[in-house]
């Protein structure tokens, strides 16, 4: 697709503050920079807690103002000088998760929150405070992960995979589970625990599961009706298990399926203290492993069953870069579907006015393969 130029000015959707709703303002476009490329945002995926996040209610550090955000499919309208292969007119998938370029263990999220470190939040506050729920965003080179638009979007007919543009906001989802994923080395054949495996991101853990080739995965909720629909992804693969709060029935369950390879966790913090991460790393085989993607807060870890069981339990926040074009072959080889036939669904697209019903959708639903957009 060929370039377009830059307007003078563009409509962003600003926090000025927490204690003050979100308004669409009338900006000045970013400024390019080098290390940096201009993108217009074509849709924008929220996450179940966005309202939680920018009302402060999460306790996630990030200045103000801001423009929130987070991922986006994009087109790369300019790029800095210093960009040797992306180029304008391209489409690209920008991530959120931004290194310090001098430290790449300083780490924030784009949008959400400025990270933890001194460093990380001077590096926001100077160059980064403004996201993607604007028309136009000025992003890191590094952030945009080029799309290879004729086998995404062409039709099926021409070797396409037939998908559209609000298909693609979903990436935000499995992304992150393929870090986790990834991390643990899950191998094509094994047995693997999701839990919680209904909701947004333990679903699209599922979802990647399947597509990176496990042999049996054992969804575990508390939903059974939500369970259900988890198993439909594909019935001969996918195992389920209620969580009833009772750990030696739990563990008595999942024993019953045989060695257990694997566990991943990506729990909300509202499950605290539930019974099935004891024991679903207790039922892990000998060297196991586990994934701990869940934002839990401090846990008692089952020592006996980790040392004795030479167990691995490994912490990730997010992914790699090297991780991004692992997940990307998945979807343009087709193993990773995407759209109506990998199960998911577009619970709604709303302009940046519609911000506070978007939050609502976003959070009403958020089960297994849905999404609400926002399109800037």
């Amino acid at each position: 697709m060929a370039a377009e130029s830059l307007p003078q000015s563009h409509r962003a959707l600003v926090l000025r503050s927490r204690d003050q709703p979100l308004a669409v303002e009338v900006r000045p476009v970013p400024q390019l920079t080098s290390g940096s490329a201009i993108v217009r945002n074509l849709n924008v995926p929220l996450v179940s807690y966005s309202r939680d996040v920018w009302t402060g209610k999460r306790g996630l550090p990030f200045p103000t103002p801001m423009v929130p955000g987070g991922t986006s499919v994009a087109r790369v309208v300019a790029v800095g000088p210093d960009a040797t292969t992306l180029k304008p007119g391209q489409l690209v998938y920008v991530h959120n998760f931004i290194a310090g370029r001098d430290n790449p263990d300083e780490l924030c999220l784009f949008g959400f929150t400025s990270g933890f470190t001194p460093g990380v939040q001077s590096m926001v506050e100077k160059e980064w405070r403004d996201a993607t729920l604007a028309e136009y965003s000025k992003v890191p080179l590094e952030n945009c992960i080029p799309l290879d638009e004729t086998r995404l979007l062409g039709s099926p007919e021409d070797g396409g995979l037939g998908y559209t543009l609000d298909d693609l906001g979903y990436f935000a989802f499995p992304l992150v589970a393929y870090g986790g994923l990834r991390d643990i080395d899950l191998k094509a054949g094994e047995t693997i625990i999701i839990a919680p495996a209904t909701g947004q991101f333990g679903g699209a853990a599922v979802q990647t599961a399947l597509a990176m080739g496990a042999g049996t995965i054992i969804a575990m909720g508390r939903n059974t009706q939500a369970l259900k629909r988890v198993e439909s992804l594909d019935p001969t693969r996918i195992k389920t298990l209620q969580m009833i709060g009772d750990f030696e029935k739990e563990l008595e369950a999942l024993k019953a399926f045989g060695p257990i390879d694997a566990f991943f966790d990506i729990s909300p913090r509202e499950a605290l203290n539930s019974s099935h991460y004891k024991s679903c790393i207790s039922a892990l085989r000998r060297n196991g492993r586990a994934s701990l993607m869940g934002g839990l807060g401090d846990l008692t870890i089952p020592v006996f069953a980790v040392v004795f069981g030479n167990l691995q339990l490994k912490g990730r926040w997010m992914w790699d870069r090297e991780y991004i074009a692992g997940f990307m072959r998945l979807v343009n080889s087709g193993m990773f579907k995407l759209g109506p036939k990998g199960g998911n669904e577009i619970t709604g697209k709303f302009g940046l006015e519609e911000w506070d019903a978007a939050f609502d959708v976003a959070a009403e639903k958020a089960r297994l393969g849905q999404v609400s957009l926002m399109i800037p």
